[in-house]
């Protein structure tokens, strides 16, 4: 194996590897069964969107700034806008940043950046603050819930409640058929963690302008034999493996039975893109598996 090779492979080796610690760990985390996502879950989901966010309103800094880079909650923070933009006590703001995946050079399917960049800029959710003070050209706020750290610069929107979807009371069937809806891949997944699962937010290629919306469920599933991974594979594993038995003919993947490895609730939509929550998963879910709306 040549050095490049190598040195693509390590980094994704090193988030699989994560990947699995987490997804081991899920079913320990999950909390008692509810009927609608967390407010947290709701809230701290991200989006990815091709509509530029407006980022005129962002945090300038806030207490012990000349010390502190980063502001949890509890912290006050202070904001651009003040009395003269009609701030007021009690107004609440949603904190969002874009982000890029640190290792874009890496993709973990053969399809993921072209997808990725169709999709649009990745808007991760900080938190949501409310205004405790106002002056004339800045205000003071405290984050009510928290999904992450605030840095100064990130983008300050006006707080606009966002839809909670019921889950729905169907068993996922192992078995199910093609629903003959729209299909799309996993693109991306919260974090950018390479694999997902139960509980856990991943992207997906298909959104509002595809008729996609909030509480519609993504089928998840996967074809057996194909090559479209980074990850190394075996030649032809799907089919043979030396010294384990083989076929007498070479089944591709359009020939076998597909996979049918989860279901999500999709929580937000932008025009080319779904954040959905896994509510269900038979198997750890990768980047580059498929879905379909049900």
């Amino acid at each position: 194996m040549d050095k490049k090779m190598s040195y693509r492979i390590l980094p994704i080796g090193l988030r699989v590897g994560l990947g699995l610690v987490m997804f081991a760990g899920i079913a320990e985390a999950q909390a008692i069964p509810r009927n609608t996502p967390s407010p947290e879950q709701v809230y701290c989901s991200g989006v990815v969107t091709d509509q530029p966010v407006p980022h005129d309103s962002y945090v300038i800094s806030g207490e012990n700034s000349r010390y502190r880079s980063t502001f949890t909650a509890g912290d006050y923070v202070y904001i651009n806008r003040g009395a003269e933009q009609g701030v007021k006590v009690g107004d609440e703001f949603e904190v969002v940043r874009p982000i890029s995946d640190p290792m874009a050079t890496t993709a973990w399917f053969k399809y993921q950046a072209m997808l990725n960049k169709a999709m649009g800029t990745t808007y991760s959710d900080i938190g949501r603050l409310r205004v405790l003070h106002v002056d004339a050209k800045t205000s003071t706020a405290e984050m009510d819930l928290s999904c992450g750290e605030i840095q100064r610069g990130d983008i300050v929107r006006p707080f606009a409640a966002r839809p909670t979807p019921q889950f729905h009371a169907v068993k996922l069937d192992p078995f199910a058929a093609p629903s003959g809806k729209k299909t799309a891949m996993v693109v991306t997944a919260k974090d950018y963690d390479v694999l997902t699962g139960t509980g856990r937010i991943f992207y997906a290629n298909l959104g509002s302008a595809q008729g996609v919306r909030v509480g519609d469920y993504f089928r998840v599933f996967r074809y057996q034999g194909t090559h479209i991974e980074t990850a190394y594979q075996v030649q032809d594993m799907a089919y043979k493996a030396f010294g384990y038995g083989s076929t007498p003919v070479r089944y591709e993947w359009n020939n076998l039975p597909r996979q049918v490895l989860g279901e999500g609730i999709v929580l937000r939509t932008g025009p080319n893109s779904s954040t959905v929550m896994l509510t269900d998963a038979r198997f750890e879910i990768y980047v580059g598996d498929y879905v379909e709306v049900e």
